[in-house]
């Protein structure tokens, strides 16, 4: 699995942005995903899973009810809608694929990455 995350970029607090991860290979479909991201400094964190379905979805409570995170399988594409950003949203986004039904906050059980994208929130 190769993961390519893009949709990056500055945007002022309150603003809106919508990051996508491109998977190759057929198998994107049976596996969970999810989204964290990396603060200079920072270690890096959860911020968001989904199962293989789509049909369930995990958050964490620093981003819950700003962010949305969804997948469109046919396409091989993990989103992630980030709204009302806040300059402390400000990060590199990293996709991941884990290999499971099941999602996990920890990003020790990921098994793939994609190279993130910067988002700069300023105030």
């Amino acid at each position: 699995v190769q993961l390519q995350a893009s949709g990056g970029g500055l945007v002022q607090a309150g603003g809106s942005l919508r990051l996508s991860c491109a998977a190759s290979g057929p198998t994107f479909s049976r596996y969970a995903e999810g989204w964290f991201r990396q603060a200079p400094g920072k270690e890096r964190e959860f911020v968001a899973a989904i199962v293989w379905s789509g049909s369930s979805t995990y958050y964490a409570d620093s981003v819950k009810g700003r962010f949305t995170i969804s997948r469109d399988n046919a396409k091989n594409t993990l989103y992630l809608q980030m709204n009302s950003l806040k300059p402390e949203d400000t990060a590199v986004y990293y996709c991941a694929t884990r290999t499971g039904w099941t999602v996990s906050p920890s990003r020790d059980e990921y098994d793939y990455w994609g190279q993130g994208t910067q988002v700069t929130v300023s105030s």
